[in-house]
């Protein structure tokens, strides 16, 4: 009996498609963490969108200057999150088409299935993880 040095997950190499069943599981991970992203997203945008909320025109002008320039390098900061979780929601979101499309889990480099730990960490993964391990090394 040999074993499989390229995945751990044997099953993976043999089904081509996740069940009905399985499909729904991620589906709830999916819908779970899109709820939440998207209140992050909510707290983020007010974040970076409240103007003046802490008033400084009773303080000396030196401590205006620097208070706006800390305010000016925090609305940066958060307007940074704010399009990264936007970006991360719009990978659930296609997560949830590739779903309803049926080819939810699927490599889009290999064509076979990303393991199901990997999924349930990381729900909008396109890649198995011997790819992206791959695709890393041709960055570098």
């Amino acid at each position: 009996m040999a074993s499989n040095n390229f995945d751990n997950n044997a099953e993976a190499d043999v089904k081509t498609k996740y069940g009905k069943e399985e499909l729904e599981q991620f589906k709830q991970i999916i819908m779970e963490k899109l709820e939440k992203a998207r209140a992050d997203l909510v707290l983020l945008t007010e974040a970076y969108t409240n103007h003046n909320e802490h008033d400084t025109n009773d303080t000396s002008p030196t401590f205006k200057v620097l208070e706006e320039g800390y305010s000016v390098l925090s609305k940066e900061e958060n307007s940074r999150l704010a399009a990264r979780q936007q970006k991360f929601i719009n990978n659930l979101e296609n997560a949830l088409i590739r779903i309803e499309n049926g080819t939810y889990g699927i490599c889009r480099v290999t064509g076979k299935l990303i393991s199901k730990e990997r999924l349930r960490s990381v729900p909008h993964a396109t890649l198995s993880i011997n790819a992206k391990l791959q695709q890393n090394k041709q960055r570098k």
